[in-house]
């Protein structure tokens, strides 16, 4: 099975393959430019690299939101585009979930962190179970994806008194902040792994693609999880009216 994924919900632009078990590519950057620029040349240099035939992918795994409302629309574009051309399904994998991913195997909660503006962040906590005899973890939810005040997050960690491990762009944001009120012990995750891959969308999408969990490009829509800037904007005007 050959999976293609996008990765354009934060600051990050990544892109990758995967082939059954076996990483194939991956290109990811993190410097200044927009995805505009950057998803489609990535995906055309991957895709020259390794001599891809785009009819022999049977999948286009996409980090579906929440995140940036720009990146989620370039994305899903994308994506869309693909699979129409293609006639490929879209595998929508949960941005906070893929992130969690990246550590893969954990034994501590995971607490992705991306920040959302306004003191608040896309976020989720996340543990990995092995069942007895199997040689694979399975992720699990503890607090499924959401939208909340980083105080709330930090909250819910202190309650479940757990080692924790915090990773995404919020920690630089509120690392001081969360050193003041997070009464459990705690880590963030190292460069190599602290961020969004598409290899990790590319990975869970195999898992939600055995499930039967895809849809048609024609279906797809970013989950973007909370209203526009602008939307709430709008809203609090009309309210004062």
């Amino acid at each position: 099975m050959k999976i293609l994924a996008l990765d354009s919900s934060g600051l990050v632009a990544s892109v990758a393959v995967i082939e059954n078990d076996n990483l194939i590519a991956e290109y990811t950057m993190n410097h200044k430019k927009t995805h505009s620029q950057t998803l489609v040349p990535m995906l055309d240099e991957i895709r020259n690299m390794i001599e891809l035939d785009m009819e022999t992918i049977d999948a286009i795994a996409l980090a579906a939101g929440p995140g940036s409302f720009t990146g989620l629309r370039i994305g899903s574009a994308t994506a869309k585009g693909l699979g129409l051309a293609l006639n490929k399904p879209v595998i929508a994998v949960p941005t906070v979930d893929a992130l969690a991913y990246n550590l893969y195997g954990s034994t501590s909660v995971i607490c992705p962190l991306m920040d959302a503006r306004r003191n608040q962040v896309y976020t989720g906590l996340y543990e990995f179970v092995r069942e007895p005899e199997s040689t694979i973890y399975e992720m699990k939810h503890v607090l499924e994806q959401c939208a909340v005040d980083i105080q709330e997050i930090a909250d819910k960690i202190n309650e479940l008194g757990r080692e924790v491990i915090f990773l995404g762009d919020g920690v630089s944001v509120f690392a001081e902040k969360l050193a003041d009120i997070i009464k459990v012990p705690y880590s963030f995750a190292p460069a190599c792994c602290n961020r969004q891959r598409a290899a990790c969308v590319a990975t869970l999408g195999q898992v939600l693609y055995e499930k039967g969990i895809v849809q048609t490009a024609a279906e797809h829509a970013p989950d973007y999880l909370r209203l526009s800037q602008a939307e709430r904007e709008r809203a609090e005007a009309q309210k004062n009216v």
